[in-house]
């Protein structure tokens, strides 16, 4: 094995579906929808073919923008158009169970959906979720994008190929202030279902699932709704002596200013053959930065340090819709299938009840 080079043709983008012309029905038309599903849907060649929104003068003008040819001021009004064969949702997760509902009654016509992370507000709703689309048998894929941001992505490849050897640390490091929606206030929490569900989805992508989890949180003295979870650390434990450990900022100092908070994500893998690490793009958005990786092997000389042009927002949101219309062409489980996304959230919910008790959780626990 010591022979083995390192190629520099990293296969980081997503398998794409040889068909464009699914006519993708879009619930919802706030940004997440505006300005990163649909530009990834149309820069891939995607077929958006309606769109809805208890707004409808914002699902006009996001229809206007991306060329979609129907506009419905409810959801159910656009369920029950039997062109569209596949749903794509981009709600807050306490609503998002009833329009999954919904549209497992259409399952004659309705063939995929695509449904936001988190996939409910607790693993049971979740469950709930997955069993609807499996009675309907309606293909349940769900939008974990950081899986496909290109660092993650190639950090992936070289895992798989061997490259860095067996894993034996894993770190992801947050400093970034997002923008909080409106709905969060409601929820009563913050970062874990919001945003260390990435990171918590990223090491399941990369290695499976864990044995334990112990996590720790603190409130984020700049949010004024209440919360528990603003500042979260945790440590999954793997059966192969693997650890895989994540701090996740929100709070980065007093500052809101992304210059002086000094606003990153970093991430860094450690193997018996090789070391990747690596930074996310995403906190300079609307900025174009494009996420890096830097990689060194046993099998090569020195750092190797490919560049390439795609972001997290909008462009790795082409990958969960692709995928979900790869399996749909295929008939076959999407790969961040409904089911699959269940260890992500038992995993979240394990951190919330480690936090709790002040003890390491299993995830099975949550199963």
């Amino acid at each position: 094995m010591r022979e083995k080079q390192t190629p520099l043709d990293i296969d980081y983008r997503p398998v794409l579906p040889h068909r464009r012309d699914w006519r993708i029905g879009c619930i919802g038309a706030g940004f997440i929808m505006s300005e990163c599903h649909l530009p990834a849907y149309v820069r891939a060649g995607f077929t958006p073919y309606a769109i809805a929104s208890k707004h409808v003068e914002n699902a006009r003008k996001v229809a206007r923008r991306f060329g979609i040819r129907k506009v419905y001021g409810d959801h159910r009004a656009l369920l029950e158009d039997r062109d569209i064969e596949v749903i794509d949702i981009a709600v807050p997760p306490d609503v998002q169970g009833e329009i999954v509902s919904d549209a497992a009654q259409h399952g004659t016509h309705i063939r995929g959906v695509l449904a936001q992370k988190p996939l409910g507000v607790c693993y049971k709703d979740a469950e709930k979720t997955v069993s609807l689309c499996a009675h309907a048998r309606i293909r349940l894929s769900v939008n974990q994008n950081m899986r496909y941001d290109q660092s993650i992505r190639a950090c992936k490849w070289l895992l798989d190929g061997g490259y860095l050897g067996d894993p034996v640390l894993a770190t992801i490091e947050m400093r970034a202030v997002p923008h909080w929606m409106s709905w969060q206030k409601r929820q009563g929490w913050v970062t874990l279902r919001i945003m260390s569900i990435h990171h918590l989805d990223t090491f399941r992508f990369l290695f499976g699932d864990p044995q334990f989890v112990y996590a720790s949180i603190r409130p984020d003295p700049r949010t004024s709704f209440l919360h528990e979870d603003g500042i979260c650390l945790y440590v999954l434990e793997y059966e192969n002596g693997l650890r895989a450990a994540s701090c996740d900022d929100v709070w980065a100092g007093p500052f809101q200013n992304r210059e002086k908070s000094d606003s990153y994500i970093r991430w860094r893998v450690e193997g018996l053959e090789g070391i990747a690490q690596g930074t996310i793009g995403w906190p300079a958005f609307p900025e174009r930065r494009p996420s890096t990786i830097d990689f060194c092997t046993s099998f090569n000389q020195g750092w190797v340090r490919p560049r390439w042009n795609e972001v997290w927002f909008p462009d790795a949101f082409q990958g969960p819709m692709a995928q979900l219309l790869c399996a749909l062409e295929q008939d076959r489980e999407p790969e961040i299938s409904g089911r699959d996304n269940l260890g992500t959230m038992a995993l979240v919910d394990a951190c919330y009840r480690s936090a709790k008790e002040k003890r390491a959780v299993a995830p099975q626990e949550i199963h």
